[in-house]
């Protein structure tokens, strides 16, 4: 059953990123942080609160994400376990039937429509019967998802049967946000629970996310699939299917999330307590001083992708974003010990090639390369080559996250009141959040020496001049 909705309906956003030090070697161009002073995040901090669970234990609450009496997670007061559940008989639901219906061209309205079915716990004659609470499953958009999945190669089988064969991953490291991530058994695909206004964004987002696509499938935003919400115990929970930037079967040894600024970016206390920390710009300049180094033509492909994504989100006035770059030392895993992997939960299992075009972040950068034939196209786990300033090999997996931070009124505001309170001329750097500092290198007979500024993130800096 189908019915047509306003601009206010779904919303997305992607994963939370965090980790340790490495360092250079010559013949390489090298990747270097930038930095610029700024905001507060423009949605307001979850706030956490102790909700009790057991005697005498209290567990911590963010956002709407908790644990109830059994020690279970929980989101909008829903088990973890009914949602999977859930979204799992939903989308083979919806998959199922949109087969039914012949392909044709995307129109505006398919961007707007919002297809309904209800699953009563006893089954119906469209529903099988489960052991759930009831609940209501909406799909936002099927049409232009079926388009955008189609784009990135991806079947509607092997869709159905990487979310739904067998049970999702809950993550467990799923960051400040209060958001629940989930991972496909088979790594290809990341699903993330998102608020009300960032589903109202994407809603209106969505022609232009069409567009772009058509016009760049290569590209190191975040990848949409499907746009979702379960209704149950009369709350909504909207969830977004992504693509998957750092595949479990790697083991990532040092993880940052990156905006060019240095305004409260550093890792807390806390968050370096973790097995594999998400550190932040302060993080990333201390430990890595001389940048991560590339090969030159790896280099140029990069830069140009993240300038040409950086100016796409410039144009939706979005600008509280961050680049995920999450680290692979070759040379360190190989020296490890086998027994030591099992302190990180790393899926030792030789990673099966993505049923997804583009999705790895080699993937993504190598159109630009491709178009002068001089990219080197050996398999590298998804990862991007490079090296440390030790000469130790590397792999980079690299994505721009948190893109659902439209800069209006409230941000303008926000950028107003810190100029006052900190210091002005350091926030107009909030215009660059990161740079890539091309130095010269010579490798195989070429070389290359530029400063690039590689994205724009405010519309009052046109020329991301700091």
């Amino acid at each position: 059953m189908a019915s047509a909705s306003g601009p206010s309906a779904a919303g997305f956003s992607s994963v939370d990123p965090g980790g340790p030090s490495c360092t250079s070697s010559s013949g390489f161009n090298c990747l270097c942080c930038g930095v610029r002073s700024k905001r507060a995040s423009g949605n307001k901090r979850a706030m956490a609160s102790e909700v009790p669970y057991a005697p005498g234990m209290s567990i911590k609450k963010i956002g709407h994400r908790g644990v109830d009496s059994s020690g279970e997670t929980t989101y909008k007061k829903t088990t973890s376990s009914a949602l999977k559940g859930a979204i799992q008989l939903g989308i083979t639901h919806t998959v199922g039937s949109l087969s039914t219906k012949p392909e044709r061209d995307v129109l505006m309205q398919d961007f707007y429509v919002v297809e309904s079915i209800f699953f009563p716990s006893e089954g119906s004659n469209l529903t099988p019967a489960h052991h759930y609470n009831d609940f209501r499953f909406k799909t936002y958009a099927p049409v232009a998802f079926r388009y955008f999945r189609e784009l990135f190669g991806i079947r509607p089988d092997d869709y159905l049967y990487s979310l739904c064969s067998e049970p999702l991953i809950e993550l467990c490291n799923s960051g400040a946000s209060g958001s629940l991530f989930y991972v496909s058994s088979d790594d290809e695909f990341i699903i993330k629970t998102v608020q009300h206004k960032e589903a109202e964004f994407l809603q209106k987002l969505l022609p232009g996310y069409y567009m772009n696509l058509n016009q760049n499938p290569r590209t190191l935003l975040p990848k949409f699939y499907g746009l979702y919400c379960v209704q149950a115990g009369g709350k909504n929970i909207r969830i977004v299917v992504m693509n998957n930037l750092l595949p479990r079967s790697v083991k990532m040894h040092i993880k940052y999330d990156l905006k060019g600024s240095t305004y409260k970016r550093r890792a807390s206390q806390k968050e370096r307590e973790k097995p594999l920390p998400t550190l932040k710009d302060l993080d990333f300049l201390q430990d890595i001083p001389d940048g991560l180094f590339l090969d030159a033509d790896m280099y140029n492909a990069l830069c140009k992708t993240l300038q040409r994504d950086c100016l796409v989100l410039q144009s939706f006035k979005i600008m509280d974003y961050s680049l995920l770059m999450s680290i692979h030392n070759i040379d360190h895993a190989q020296r490890e010990p086998s027994a030591h992997e099992t302190l990180y939960s790393v899926d030792t299992r030789k990673p099966a090639p993505q049923k997804a075009l583009y999705s790895t972040a080699m993937e993504s950068i190598q159109g630009e390369a491709r178009r002068g034939g001089t990219m080197e196209t050996e398999d590298h786990l998804g990862g991007i080559p490079a090296r440390n300033s030790k000469g130790e090999r590397l792999l980079l997996y690299i994505g721009i996250i948190d893109i659902l931070q439209s800069y209006r009124f409230v941000k303008k505001l926000e950028h107003s009141w810190k100029a006052l309170v900190h210091d002005g001329p350091s926030l107009l750097l909030c215009r660059t959040p990161y740079r890539c500092i091309a130095q010269a290198s010579t490798l195989n007979g070429s070389s290359a020496s530029c400063a690039t500024q590689c994205s724009r993130r405010s519309p009052f800096n046109p020329l991301g001049k700091a």
